[in-house]
């Protein structure tokens, strides 16, 4: 009897059904109830409609825009800490709002930082996600932090693709780490694409620092918001002498007209994740998810062990 009632409970954001469903599937359990009473206005108010007192709550729910979604996950939080719930692990596979991680020109907000507060003040106490913007962010809580990587899950399929002359690419000079701890797995070569932009989301100018002739080019990057970047780089590496150009990219976010740009461009194939669903899909997009991922940490997390070997990297 005491075993069950400190068996963990899995909830989830609306955003986040599908995948925390598949969290829940691959933990051992079945998603915990919650209903949510939206009125006229906008506003809305979750409430879990079982115990939860002296449980631990994981709440998956990643906060891309609309604000709404990091508003049902700051909720959730409080309604779980007002519930009595013994400690709340708020489960972000995608940390929204990480792109603003530093003031990099006068009079801007770090709205990163804001978010980490907002979730500590909100009640939870430890943030488990995936591929953050930027790796300082784990400093901006006072909490414990698991930071996956979607290299766990992403370097098996690429391996098997059995790609020959296979070269790593970074977009851009800030996930040059990245591509290089990819390249070290897979024994490959790397490139680095320079890019001057022109304000958000457009590029000015883009070059390549290495050789990709006759190479088969894998783009690795967190996110791909606008798709400007990779398929301006997949075009570059082509008009290179590229064999072929893929790119994995952990959070797919795809707005504006990303779907088509995509569709358009050389890209072979970009493989995501399934931190954000889908808004429709195309024949180039292959999705991997990050549900086992999630859940094995979550019962490395409710076992207190250590979860240093889920990384590949």
């Amino acid at each position: 009897m005491a075993t069950n009632q400190l068996s963990p409970k899995i909830f989830a954001c609306s955003q986040s059904i599908e995948l925390a469903e598949e969290i829940a599937s691959a933990y051992g359990t079945k998603l915990g109830n919650v209903i949510t009473t939206h009125f006229s206005d906008g506003e809305f108010q979750p409430a879990f409609e079982e115990s939860i007192r002296g449980r631990r709550v994981f709440i998956v729910g990643s906060t891309f825009p609309s604000t709404d979604n990091l508003m049902e996950m700051l909720l959730m939080c409080d309604a779980a800490k007002r519930a009595s719930a013994r400690h709340i692990t708020a489960v972000m596979p995608y940390f929204g709002w990480a792109r603003q991680d530093r003031k990099d020109k006068p009079r801007v907000a770090i709205g990163a930082k804001l978010v980490a507060k907002l979730l500590e003040t909100a009640g939870a106490t430890r943030i488990m996600t995936m591929d953050l913007h930027a790796d300082q962010i784990q400093g901006f809580f006072e909490k414990p932090v698991d930071h996956l990587y979607a290299s766990t899950i992403f370097l098996p399929y690429v391996k098997s693709l059995k790609l020959d002359n296979l070269t790593i690419a970074s977009p851009d000079m800030g996930g040059s780490k990245r591509a290089y701890a990819y390249s070290k797995y897979l024994e490959s070569d790397v490139v680095i694409c320079y890019k001057q932009r022109q304000k958000a989301n457009v590029i000015a100018h883009m070059e390549l620092i290495g050789e990709v002739e006759g190479k088969n080019v894998i783009l690795v990057d967190d996110m791909i918001d606008t798709g400007g970047t990779l398929t301006k780089a997949a075009d570059l590496m082509m008009e290179r002498g590229a064999k072929s150009v893929r790119a994995i990219c952990t959070h797919p976010i795809l707005s504006g007209n990303a779907y088509e740009r995509i569709e358009n461009s050389q890209l072979t194939e970009l493989i995501v994740s399934d931190t954000i669903p889908l808004k429709k899909s195309i024949s180039k997009i292959k999705v991997v998810s990050c549900a086992t991922l999630f859940a094995d940490v979550m019962h490395k997390v409710q076992d207190n062990t250590s979860i240093s070997d889920q990384f590949l990297m």
